[in-house]
Order: C-alpha cells, then sequence, then structure tokens
C-alpha cells in the first residue's frame, strides 16, 4: 500500500505543482530565511544514524536555491548550524561541521550564488571557518542571487556583536559614550548586524512542525511573515517551498501593525 501510495504521488506531484506555479502571484518575497529544522527526527523516523539525516538535510539545499531562482527571490538565509547547536558532543559536532562545510563549497563551486557566511565564526573551528570565507570569495563577483549561509548563528550573539561593533566604531572616532547615548537609534545597530545592506526577511519558512523563531533573526524578522511546514527538511518538496510562497502573498501584510 505504501509502494503503491508512493507511485501515485510521483504522478500526481509534478501536474500539481506546475498547476501551483501557473497560479503564483505577483507578490514576491524578496527575501526568504529557512529554517531546515528537522534532520535527525527524520533519520531516526527512516531507522538511521543522525548523520545521514544532515547528509540528506544538505542534499535538498541546492533544489530549494533553484526553486528560489525560479520564482525570482533576491536573497536567501539558511540557518544551518545555531550557537547552541556548539555545544553538541563532538562525536556529532565534528560531522555535522564537516557536511556543512562540504555543502557551502559545493554551492560554492555552482557560481550561481554569491555565499555570505553570517554568524559567529570565530565560534568555530579554523578549517570550517576558513572554507566558509572561501566560499564567499569564490564567489564575490557571481552575478546571481544572495545566499546567507547562518552557521555558528544566534539572534542574541548577533545583536550583542552589532552593539559591540557599534561600540568600537564610536570609540575609534573619539566619541564618549554619552554622545553615543544621545545618537544611537535602531538604523544605527541595523548597520552593525551580519546582514547589513540587506533587506529584512519577507516571509521566514520553518519545518519540521516547529512553531518557534529559535533564535533566527530575531532584529530583522519583526516585521517578518511566517510560514511553519510540517515537513521534516530532507522531505520539503517544490510544491511545499510554492506553497508557502503562495501562502504569503495572499496574506495583507501589516508589518508588525
Amino acid at each position: 500500500m505504501a509502494d503503491w501510495k508512493r507511485g501515485v504521488r510521483r504522478v500526481l506531484y509534478p501536474a500539481y505543482e506546475a498547476r501551483v506555479l501557473r497560479r503564483m502571484p505577483d507578490t514576491i518575497p524578496k527575501h526568504v530565511g529557512v529554517m531546515l529544522d528537522g534532520n535527525r527526527r527524520w533519520a531516526k523516523a527512516v531507522g538511521r544514524d543522525s548523520a545521514h539525516g544532515h547528509e540528506a538535510g544538505a542534499a535538498n539545499i541546492e533544489p530549494l536555491l533553484g526553486w528560489c531562482d525560479e520564482v525570482g527571490i533576491e536573497v536567501v538565509t539558511l540557518w544551518l548550524l545555531s550557537t547552541d547547536n556548539l555545544n553538541r558532543p563532538e562525536r556529532e559536532l565534528a560531522p555535522l561541521l564537516g557536511i556543512i562545510a562540504d555543502a557551502v563549497t559545493s554551492l560554492a563551486d555552482q557560481r550561481k550564488w554569491r555565499i555570505h557566511p553570517v554568524g559567529a565564526l570565530d565560534l568555530l573551528p579554523a578549517a570550517t571557518a576558513e572554507r566558509l570565507k572561501a566560499a564567499e570569495e569564490a564567489t564575490r563577483d557571481v552575478d546571481g542571487m544572495l545566499v546567507n549561509v547562518a552557521v555558528g548563528y544566534g539572534g542574541r550573539r548577533e545583536i550583542a556583536d552589532a552593539v559591540r561593533s557599534l561600540l568600537q566604531e564610536a570609540s575609534a572616532q573619539g566619541m564618549s559614550i554619552d554622545e553615543l547615548a544621545q545618537t544611537i537609534d535602531v538604523e544605527h545597530i541595523a548597520e552593525h548586524l551580519y546582514t547589513k545592506g540587506q533587506p529584512d526577511p519577507d516571509l521566514v519558512i520553518r519545518t519540521s512542525g516547529e512553531q518557534r523563531l529559535g533564535g533566527f533573526l530575531l532584529w530583522q524578522s519583526a516585521k517578518s511573515e511566517f510560514y511553519f511546514c510540517e515537513a521534516y527538511w530532507p522531505d520539503f518538496r517544490r510544491v511545499d517551498f510554492l506553497r508557502a510562497i503562495r501562502a504569503y502573498a495572499q496574506r495583507e501584510r501589516r508589518y508588525g501593525a
């Protein structure tokens, strides 16, 4: 019965996807953030170890970026590893870091997208940080979609880093704390975020059925729309993505009001 159902899906889903794509509205988000959640639970469900789940999740990144290109999205932010994840046991963390570095290098090798690491790279092993920086440098001149890869990323850490950078800049300019306090505003902090110069995400997608931010783009997502998908990340399909874009377009954005 399960094989029969899978066979029916293979026949029906391409036609359904084509219909959804034909009816895609004109209102497309410029920046989409994606929380790639559920790799370990997916692996457990199929009777495999966590590394297999992370590999399956990594394999689904390139298709996602292709779908984003297809509808005209300009910026994508992928949350691949949080600062909390860095506290995992070494036997699990080391393979995960290797999988992430391989995935980012593979994306850079495609030369379709500009890769931009966001996160506290100083918390990562030096070899991992260097591979992420190399991917950014290798794609600096690519005329394509901007892809932020959030590795060692935490929203609170980002805001703390932004404030620290702002204070250091003010000090270098000879400004006192009192002078800074009288002039600082939200734009000053935004100019020191990892995503400075980029539009804030219009849409944030989280897979695996969890309905919380977990620290993802805390500052930037203040006015974002959210879409929560039940599928674990390795099972996230093109039709799931198109549904998220369609749901976004059907909403009346109030921008936090």
